[in-house]
């Protein structure tokens, strides 16, 4: 059994069908996402056309209710200014919402499964596997 959380692009490339779910997530593996996920998800289905809105809530919907979400909180906290340090230490920024799953997943104990490696890497203490 893995630990792992889903970051949101791979939760995006599974719903347009680039990833399949059964391919990437053994039956006895224990999957989360962190709530900045969810935030992104949502401004997906309201940046959405008419025409893909209802299919892209749909989702979600089922994405949130399928999924433990894990909050921001204390320890998520500290792991998220440890990373904000190394970041700023080493000269490479991150993006603020990738910098919040890696810290949820630092503080949880899991691996990140991203589209995006390379938001990931060289992030210390944060393991990815990357689907594509």
């Amino acid at each position: 059994m893995s630990l792992l959380l889903l970051d949101t692009t791979f939760l995006i490339d599974a719903e347009r069908g680039g990833i399949d779910l059964d391919d990437a997530i053994d039956d006895d593996d224990d999957v989360a996402i962190a709530a900045v996920t969810v935030a992104e998800l949502i401004v997906g289905v309201k940046l959405a056309s008419r025409k893909q809105r209802t299919t892209r809530q749909a989702y979600v919907d089922a994405i949130i209710e399928a999924l433990p979400i894990i909050a921001y909180d204390r320890d998520v906290a500290f792991e998220h200014a440890e990373l904000l340090a190394a970041v700023r230490g080493q000269g490479r920024p991150r993006g603020a919402h990738d910098l919040l799953i890696a810290a949820t997943a630092r503080a949880t104990h899991r691996t990140v499964v991203t589209a995006d490696q390379a938001a990931f890497i060289d992030l210390p203490g944060v393991s990815t596997i990357e689907h594509r």
